[in-house]
C-alpha cells in the first residue's frame, strides 16, 4: 500500500511558505527579517499555483521557499538581532529607573554583528566579487553626494567618500578608466579591473534633497553590505598592487577641499623612516649582552670551519670539454610559413585599442563653473595634469599663470577683453579654450581630437554614448574627426547603383509576373515599356524568361526557408518558441532602430555638406 498523501503537507504547500509564517518561525520582527533577506540574498518566490501554495486560500501574500527559511534559521546574525533585542529592552528599563552607570556599561557592551562571513558565503572568488560591485559602487557614490541629517547619519556619508575617494585613487593609479558618458542622471564610468569590466554611475555634484517617501531604512541596509564587499575587494586590489590599504589620509588637505588629493599612496614594501627607525629601537632594547657575546662567537666558528674547509679542498684540474660538431638538418617546414610568424616589431607597430597616456603631453587648467570632480578624475586617469582654482578646493600643483598650461576648459560664452596687456594676450594665445566635452569625447574616441569645433562658445557635436556592446549596434563616427566628404558622395553613388539595380529588378519581377499570370494586357504592357526603352524584341523574350527562372529560384528558396523554420518551431517547447519569437522581435527592433539612426545621420551628413558647398 502506497503513502497516504495528507493535504497541505507535500507538493506547492510544502515548498512554499508565507511571509507571516516566516516570521513566525523565525521569532523575529518584520524589520529583522526584511534585512536579513537582503544580507543573505533571499527573494520571494512566486508558485505556479497560489492557492496550492497557500493551502487552499486565494489571500494576496508574499511566499518564500521553505528550504530559504530554513537556512536563514541558522544564521548568526538573527542571534545577534535577539540579543540587541533584549539588550535595548534592559537599556530602556535601566533608563527609566535612572540606573546610569549601568546603562553606560550596557551601552558599551552593545550587541554588534559583523557580515564577513555573508560577504565570503555570497562571493566565493575575488571574480565573483568583482562583477558583482556595480551596484554597490553606484550605492556608495549616491550616498557619498547626499546631506546627513536626522534620517541619514554622519558616519554613513563619511564612509561612503573615503571608499569613493580610494576607489577613484585605484582607478588613477592602474589607469584603468576606458569609457566616459555624460548623462541627464549623471556621470557613466567603466572601467577594467581584473580583467572584468566595471561600470558605474556618479551623480553631479548638486544639493541634493531625500524625499520623505524614501524608506532609507531599506536602503541603508543594502548600502551595510556594499560597504563591507568594497572594503573586502578594496583591500585585494591595493595588496596586489603591492600599495598599503587604506591609504593614509592627510587630515589638513582633507578639510581643505583637496579630494582625492588628500589620500597618499604608499608601497608596501617600504615602510616609512619613521616606522622603521622606531622598530629598530625596540628591537635593540630588547637585546642583552649575553646574545650579543653568543652571535660573536658563532660568527668566528663559522669563520674558522669556512677556512679550514677552504685550505684542505684540493684543486682539481679543469678538463677541456669536447667540442660538439655541429650538422645542419634541413627544416621539415616551408619558408613561407617561418616569414609569417610575428615579430617583437611587427606586435609593437600594431594599433593598440586604448592609450592610457593619451593627455600626458598636455597640461590643463579647469575654470571654476567646470565641474572638478570629474575633469579631475578623467584627465589624470590618462596621464595629464590638472589644475584649478581656489574657489574649487585645495591641493591645486600650479596656478593660472604657469606657463605649461595647454589647454583651459572652459564652459562660458566669450567675452571681449579690453583691458589686457600684451604678456596676458600673449599666454592667451599659446593656450587653446575648449569646452568640457571635448575632453569626454577623446576618451571615448581613443584619441586627440581636433580642438576648433569644441571651441569656446562654439555650438557642439552631439554627444553619444559609447555603451553599444550587443552585436550590431549603431556605432556611430565621431562628427568631430572631420569626417571627409568624399566617402558621402561614394555612399551615394553606391546607393544610386543599388537604386537602378532595384529598378531593373522590378521591370524583371513585373515581367516575370506578368509571363505567370498569362495576362495579355499586362504582357502587352511590359512589351510597350521595353520599346519605348530601345529594347528589341527578342531581347525582350530573353529577359523574360530570364526574370521568370529568377522569379521561381527565390520562390523555391523561400519556401524551403519558411519550411526549415516551421519544422524547427515544431521542435519546440511552448517556452522555447516564445522565447524564440521574443528574441526574433528584439532583434528585429534594434536592426530598425539601428537603420534609423544610420538614415538619420546622411541626412544630417548631406545637409550639412549642401550648406558648406
Amino acid at each position: 500500500m502506497g503513502k497516504l498523501k495528507v493535504k497541505g503537507k507535500a507538493g506547492a504547500a510544502k515548498n512554499f511558505t508565507t511571509r507571516s509564517l516566516a516570521v513566525k518561525k523565525l521569532q523575529c520582527s518584520l524589520a529583522d527579517f526584511r534585512r536579513l533577506c537582503i544580507l543573505k540574498g533571499i527573494f520571494p518566490r512566486e508558485p505556479r499555483n497560489k492557492k496550492k501554495a497557500n493551502k487552499g486560500s486565494s489571500a494576496p501574500t508574499t511566499f518564500y521557499y521553505t528550504k530559504d527559511i530554513a537556512y536563514l534559521a541558522h544564521e548568526p546574525i538573527l542571534k545577534k538581532l535577539r540579543e540587541h533585542k533584549a539588550f535595548a529592552k534592559k537599556l530602556s528599563r535601566a533608563l527609566g529607573r535612572g540606573e546610569w552607570s549601568s546603562a553606560k556599561s550596557l551601552e558599551d557592551n552593545k550587541p554588534i554583528y559583523r557580515l564577513d562571513h555573508i560577504i565570503k558565503e555570497r562571493y566565493p572568488t575575488f571574480i565573483d566579487a568583482v562583477r558583482d560591485i556595480d551596484d554597490a559602487l553606484c550605492m556608495v557614490f549616491l550616498f557619498s553626494s547626499l546631506p546627513s541629517d536626522g534620517r541619514l547619519p554622519k558616519e554613513v556619508v563619511e564612509n561612503c567618500a573615503k571608499l569613493v575617494a580610494e576607489w577613484q585613487l585605484y582607478i588613477l593609479h592602474s589607469k584603468s578608466l576606458r569609457k566616459v558618458f555624460l548623462s541627464i542622471k549623471g556621470a557613466y564610468y567603466q572601467a577594467e579591473v581584473a580583467d572584468q569590466t566595471v561600470t558605474w554611475l556618479a551623480p553631479y555634484q548638486f544639493t541634493q534633497n531625500v524625499p520623505a517617501d524614501v524608506d532609507l531604512r531599506v536602503m541603508l541596509t543594502f548600502l551595510e553590505l556594499y560597504q563591507t564587499l568594497l572594503s573586502f575587494v578594496f583591500f585585494k586590489i591595493y595588496t596586489d598592487a603591492g600599495l598599503v590599504y587604506p591609504p593614509p589620509l592627510d587630515i589638513r588637505k582633507d578639510e581643505g577641499a583637496a579630494g582625492i588629493n588628500a589620500l597618499t599612496l604608499q608601497d608596501s614594501s617600504r615602510q616609512p623612516l619613521a616606522q622603521q627607525s622606531t622598530a629598530l629601537a625596540k628591537e635593540s632594547l630588547s637585546i642583552t649582552a649575553k646574545e650579543v657575546r653568543r652571535t660573536i662567537k658563532s660568527i668566528n666558528a663559522q669563520t674558522t670551519s669556512e677556512t679550514v674547509d677552504i685550505e684542505m679542498a684540493e684543486e682539481k684540474p679543469l678538463e677541456p670539454e669536447a667540442e660538439e660538431e655541429f650538422i645542419p638538418h634541413s627544416s621539415t617546414k616551408p619558408q613561407e610559413a617561418a616569414s609569417e610568424l610575428p615579430t617583437f616589431l611587427s606586435l609593437s607597430s600594431l594599433p593598440q585599442t586604448m592609450s592610457t597616456n593619451l593627455f600626458a603631453p598636455y597640461t590643463f587648467w579647469l575654470s571654476r563653473e567646470t565641474s572638478r570632480s570629474i575633469f579631475e578624475f578623467t584627465v589624470r586617469s590618462f596621464g595629464g595634469r590638472m589644475g584649478w582654482p581656489g574657489s574649487s578646493g585645495g591641493g591645486s600643483p600650479f596656478d593660472e599663470t604657469d606657463p605649461s598650461i595647454t589647454h583651459v576648459i572652459m564652459d562660458r560664452p566669450v567675452v571681449e577683453r579690453k583691458n589686457e596687456d600684451s604678456a596676458q594676450q600673449e599666454l592667451r594665445s599659446r593656450r587653446k579654450y575648449i569646452q568640457p566635452q571635448w575632453i569626454i569625447d577623446c576618451i571615448n574616441a581613443g584619441k586627440i581630437l581636433l580642438e576648433e569645433p569644441y571651441g569656446q562658445g562654439k555650438t557642439l557635436p552631439p554627444h553619444l554614448s559609447p555603451f553599444g556592446e550587443y552585436e550590431g549596434a549603431y556605432v556611430p563616427a565621431h562628427e568631430g574627426a572631420g569626417e571627409d566628404a568624399a566617402e558621402l558622395i561614394e555612399e551615394d553613388e553606391e546607393e544610386d547603383e543599388a537604386e537602378a539595380d532595384e529598378q531593373s529588378e522590378a521591370q524583371d519581377r513585373e515581367m516575370a509576373t506578368a509571363v505567370a499570370s498569362k495576362d495579355p494586357a499586362a504582357l502587352r504592357a511590359a512589351e510597350l515599356a521595353a520599346e519605348a526603352a530601345g529594347l528589341e524584341y527578342g531581347d525582350f523574350e530573353a529577359k523574360v524568361k530570364q526574370a521568370n527562372k529568377k522569379r521561381s529560384k527565390k520562390v523555391s528558396e523561400t519556401s524551403v526557408e519558411v519550411a526549415e523554420q516551421d519544422m524547427n518551431k515544431m521542435m519546440m517547447s511552448n517556452k522555447q518558441r516564445k522565447l524564440y519569437e521574443k528574441m526574433k522581435y528584439s532583434q528585429g527592433k534594434k536592426n530598425s532602430e539601428r537603420l534609423k539612426l544610420e538614415e538619420r545621420k546622411k541626412d544630417l551628413l548631406r545637409q550639412k555638406r549642401k550648406g558648406t558647398s
